[in-house]
């Protein structure tokens, strides 16, 4: 068994699974995932504290598109089987974007769905998540990242009913500096793009969709401020994927941590999960109990108590 303080992982994303009373631990658990990708595992356990693995869940192929920078896996269900957004670097070492893959089986293997990335092809996106509208109609929302278009934009795109491709061009939903909470992306002197380097640039990461109890759709996404990554939220109150979306003035984590998502226990209490800190091979899972109040996500405890 192992403990989550000793789960070196990022962009954690926990799965209940009422099928068998377990919850499925994923993640970004290449040991430097700044550099060569090997894989996605899982963590199995029953009280979030404990879990049994890793248990490898994706490896890629000789053929396989990307080989480098393996990020930010979800698994959802869909339909009766399982599906992996996962993000992935090509092979040009220029463009990087959210994939699918999919499983019958939590444990995997995961295999390719779609054929490579399903974010725009000349696009640097990261951090797909799947969302399913009010007409069930499948949607990624994802980054579109900072690197490339300097105020970083979260948007997105409509998908097949299948899951395999992009039907549509990406709607932008907003950019990071509309939110009143994200400061400037400060980057070192010594940074090789002068030109990356002069302009304003403002990070968003990691976007997670939560359905509230008064009908409003709410989005958690990270960014940095004042030069820590912290988790904040935007909302939309007519409810829709489209908006029009509004910011919360206020950050719900700002310890350094973030990439963050929601989830119910066996018990139905809410919980939010998210690395802390964000520096490698120091992030880890940490899990902290929130209570959602007519839309509002309220963290019960500063401290986490797994």
């Amino acid at each position: 068994m192992i403990e989550n303080k000793d789960i070196q992982m990022r962009d954690p994303f926990i799965f209940t699974n009422k099928k068998d009373g377990k919850y499925y631990l994923y993640g970004s658990t290449d040991k430097n995932v700044w550099t060569d990708g090997t894989g996605f595992d899982v963590y199995v356990g029953d009280d979030l504290e404990n879990w049994e693995g890793p248990f490898q869940v994706f490896a890629p192929k000789e053929d396989f598109y990307s080989n480098k920078q393996f990020w930010a896996p979800e698994v959802h269900e869909y339909r009766g089987s399982y599906y992996m957004f996962a993000t992935f670097l090509r092979n040009d070492g220029k463009h990087r974007g959210t994939a699918i893959l999919r499983s019958e089986s939590l444990l995997g293997p995961f295999e390719p769905h779609s054929e490579g990335s399903v974010t725009p092809e000349d696009w640097l996106s990261l951090d797909g998540t799947l969302y399913i509208d009010e007409d069930e109609q499948p949607w990624m929302v994802f980054c579109h990242e900072w690197l490339q278009v300097g105020d970083g934009e979260i948007c997105a795109v409509r998908l097949s009913e299948d899951l395999k491709q992009a039907i549509d061009d990406p709607v932008l939903l907003f950019q990071a500096s509309e939110a009143p909470w994200p400061t400037q992306l400060e980057l070192p002197l010594n940074y090789p793009d002068e030109e990356v380097r002069e302009r304003d640039n403002y990070v968003t990461d990691g976007p997670f969709m939560y359905k509230a109890s008064n009908g409003e759709l709410l989005m958690l996404w990270a960014s940095m401020k004042n030069k820590s990554y912290a988790q904040g939220i935007s909302r939309s109150s007519s409810g829709k994927l489209t908006g029009p979306w509004e910011h919360d003035s206020e950050t719900i984590y700002q310890d350094n941590g973030g990439h963050g998502m929601l989830f119910h226990t066996f018990e139905d209490s809410l919980m939010l999960t998210l690395h802390s800190p964000n520096k490698t091979p120091e992030e880890r899972p940490i899990i902290i109990p929130v209570k959602e109040e007519n839309g509002k996500i309220i963290v019960s405890s500063k401290n986490p108590v797994i």
